[in-house]
């Protein structure tokens, strides 16, 4: 935040629209060059609330994997609102990360990496550290023969 009074001019403020009670502020530049930029996207919300979102930075997001909170937040919009309008983008990106990583780590456990080998051989193969021994859950038989040589 700007300490000096100084700094402060009649300049437009650099920083993002803020809806928090608490404000931030930025020192302005010396010669601040102002565009406009025309996105392309999908128009979600109704009148003084409506935003532009572009699916493919949606898709994008996800595939960082970032939350559904974190990109309503980015895009200023409800997270129901992002749900609603993109779920099908954010489940491919979700998807394909988890096949990316997935493949990393068989290729980082075929190229000898012992640490991967066992993760993954008791993730996906049901290996184990403590085996069960299947011959000690099992329930003894009911004997239905009578020994004769003890009824004497």
């Amino acid at each position: 935040m700007i300490q000096n009074e100084e700094f402060v001019s009649d300049l437009p403020a650099e920083a993002p629209e803020q809806r928090a009670a608490v404000k931030w502020e930025f020192r302005p530049r010396k010669n601040p060059k102002w565009g406009t930029v025309t996105k392309a996207g999908l128009v979600i919300g109704r009148a003084p609330n409506q935003r532009v979102v572009d699916p493919d930075e949606v898709y994008r997001m996800s595939l960082l994997g970032c939350t559904m909170e974190e990109m309503a937040q980015f895009f200023q919009i409800d997270r129901e609102t992002l749900k609603y309008n993109f779920w099908d983008y954010i489940k491919r990106g979700e998807s394909e990360t988890r096949q990316r990583l997935r493949n990393a780590q068989i290729e980082l456990a075929l190229k000898g990496n012992a640490t991967m080998l066992i993760w993954l051989g008791k993730q996906m193969l049901g290996q184990s550290d403590n085996p069960v021994n299947q011959d000690d859950s099992k329930i003894l038989p009911w004997q239905d023969q009578v020994d004769k040589t003890h009824e004497s």
